[in-house]
């Protein structure tokens, strides 16, 4: 199972111009669909990418390409409990993670899955016991 995180379906649905990096993250995307693998979007991803989303029409149109495009993962309480595990993991070897990217990790981990991010956060967190990332 792969699963996008919320710099992914940023990069490919909301930007209305889309630079070098947001088409290679399109692209990365497109051939991970093309895979075994099925792709998914933790829940907190998708509340993540319509938060802030002003505009109705643009808010309808990112809602209703992610519904259809992907199976929306919801966390189940052993998530919650890895997701805490892993804040307190980052917090003893010095660095922050935040609520929404620990769930998304644990939902990954618990999965035996990989993680779809152009996020560096999660770099720091795979290092110990985090996710197995997926590169642009």
């Amino acid at each position: 199972m792969i699963l996008l995180d919320t710099s992914v379906l940023s990069a490919v649905l909301r930007r209305r111009r889309k630079g070098d990096r947001e088409q290679a993250v399109s692209a990365r995307l497109n051939q991970l669909l093309q895979g075994e693998d099925q792709v998914a979007l933790p829940g907190i991803v998708f509340q993540e990418l319509l938060s802030g989303i002003a505009e109705p029409t643009q808010y309808q149109r990112v809602a209703a390409v992610a519904r259809e495009s992907f199976p929306i993962l919801l966390a189940t309480e052993g998530d919650h409990l890895k997701a805490a595990d892993l804040v307190n993991a980052a917090a003893r070897r010095g660095f922050a993670l935040s609520t929404p990217d620990a769930l998304i990790a644990a939902q990954a981990v618990n999965r035996r899955g990989r993680l779809f991010t152009t996020d560096g956060d999660f770099e720091s967190l795979s290092a110990i016991g985090g996710p197995r990332l997926i590169a642009v």
